[in-house]
């Protein structure tokens, strides 16, 4: 587990049709600021073919000897289909979420991943949003959904889409460090909101 900002290392998991752009965005804005990520694949092929058929190589696997989770202060899940239901499927990234949203660790989903951590009982009593079209299993699962493009219960931060990312990159910038970053960021990528 980081131990002060500067320790942040965030594991960005990818999985075969994932969103690539919903991945690619926040990855880009965390690192733009100084953060370090880490593209993960949850298979042992460090490359990834999007839902658009865009290849992605992958800097480690979940499946390397030396990969731990406990390395990481952020654990970002891409939406995308069928890549969230292929992240759904992997039991070490699963049984992970549950350790670290037990543990206090930051967990980030966006669009239709979300929705796994509704299934895993980790959005119950929680504020939390996601693509319209997942709503539905967000509230099945006992969450209470909101509208806003970014929403942090805690150490879960959950976005709505593609269109919200620079929103939750900024937002997770903002969280590690500070409103200042923020600032200097949204001047960096001729942020005109």
């Amino acid at each position: 587990m980081f131990k002060k900002t500067s320790d942040l290392r965030v594991a960005a998991f990818f999985a075969d049709g994932l969103e690539e752009c919903e991945a690619l965005v926040v990855c880009d804005l965390l690192y733009r600021a100084g953060i370090k990520v880490d593209k993960v694949s949850v298979t042992s092929n460090l490359a990834v073919q999007s839902s658009h058929e865009v290849t992605i190589v992958c800097d480690r696997s979940l499946r390397d000897e030396d990969f731990s989770f406990d390395d990481y202060g952020l654990l970002f899940l891409p939406g995308g289909m069928p890549g969230s239901t292929n992240l759904r499927a992997c039991e070490p990234l699963t049984a992970a979420l549950r350790t670290a949203v037990a543990a206090g660790t930051d967990v980030a989903a966006v669009c239709a991943a979300p929705f796994i951590l509704a299934e895993l009982g980790l959005l119950a009593g929680r504020r939390a949003t996601s693509n319209p079209g997942f709503q539905h299993v967000l509230v099945e699962h006992g969450a209470q959904v909101l509208q806003d493009p970014v929403v942090m219960d805690g150490s879960l931060i959950t976005s709505k889409g593609l269109g919200t990312c620079v929103e939750l990159g900024l937002a997770l910038v903002g969280r590690y460090l500070g409103p200042k970053a923020v600032e200097r960021l949204k001047d960096q990528i001729v942020y005109l909101r």
